[in-house]
């Protein structure tokens, strides 16, 4: 079976000020989420399923899906606030998404063969896709990736940014990896910044993942397992997020899966501030002119 793509689109975009997963940034109306989506197709994968909000559910059906061609298999589902465990009731002041990992449970009545997660507000290049492919056609369960960038390559100049910092070991298997919530540079260096203020440097060189994993359909059970562990802490928490790094860690250190850390040649670029549009809107336009994409991108 061809590998699905799964694509976190339900973020609130708080920074941006916006649904920054339906702007537009192509010559034709483009969303950065078509160019990943066409990536992926051309890489050959086969399915493409989208975990949004439910206040986008109206406008993702009557226009959005509709720019795909026909014989594209396009699914959704939603991300509730709401969809905690049986046993519990979430505070209503409760209005963050419950985060990444919560994002791909969402998916697990969608998806039965192996699958790639990436956000829908970042541009990861045609290669991405193909390394993480062909990895993909090649899984077995427990045997997991995730592609990892170079930190410096990711950093935006108008703000923090979150990223999986990553270690491996000699073979190129993950060891740990940690969600910074706060990455930003400040006199051509790099930190990292702790809930309580305190600040750490980070390397330049650090590879970091940005949300563009591979999975086989087995981790929605270790998903379960441990969302409901993490909501017997945090249930009352108004901004606690469940992350993926946060369950890869979890796994790696318990020993139940293991995640092959795959390199790419290809730079990534995406908006995590409004600042940050016009280079997108650049980058993309010199790849259309160089052919790499035709405009319109959907025939």
């Amino acid at each position: 079976m061809k590998p699905t793509l799964l694509i976190l689109a339900a973020g609130m975009g708080s920074r941006y000020g916006g649904q920054k997963q339906t702007d537009e940034f192509g010559p034709s109306g483009e969303t950065i989420t078509d160019y990943s989506i066409y990536d992926a197709l051309k890489a050959g994968f086969g399915k493409i399923v989208f975990v949004i909000a439910p206040r986008m559910e109206k406008e993702f059906k009557e226009s959005y899906i509709k720019r795909f061609p026909s014989d594209l298999a396009v699914e959704y589902v939603l991300q509730d606030v709401k969809n905690v465990p049986e046993g519990f009731t979430v505070p209503d002041e409760r209005v963050k998404p419950w985060g990444t990992a919560h994002a791909v449970l969402m998916a697990k009545d969608a998806i039965k063969e192996p699958f790639a997660v990436i956000n829908a507000d970042d541009f990861y290049g045609r290669e991405s896709y193909r390394i993480m492919h062909d990895f993909l056609v090649q899984s077995s369960p427990g045997h997991y990736a995730v592609l990892g960038y170079t930190l410096s390559r990711t950093v935006s100049e108008h703000g923090s940014v979150a990223r999986g910092v990553c270690e491996t070991d000699d073979q190129g298997f993950l060891t740990t990896i940690v969600e910074r919530t706060k990455i930003f540079s400040q006199n051509g260096k790099l930190f990292y910044e702790e809930e309580d203020g305190s600040r750490h440097d980070l390397s330049p060189e650090e590879k970091v993942s940005m949300n563009l994993f591979g999975f086989t359909p087995d981790v929605f059970g270790h998903l379960e397992q441990q969302f409901r562990a993490y909501i017997e802490k945090n249930i009352n928490s108004a901004k606690a997020e469940f992350f993926i790094p946060y369950v890869a860690d979890n796994l790696i250190r318990s020993g139940e899966a293991d995640f092959r850390v795959l390199g790419t040649p290809e730079s990534w670029f995406g908006v995590t501030y409004q600042e940050d549009r016009p280079h997108v809107l650049a980058m993309i336009e010199k790849l259309v002119s160089a052919g790499t994409y035709p405009s319109p991108l959907w025939q």
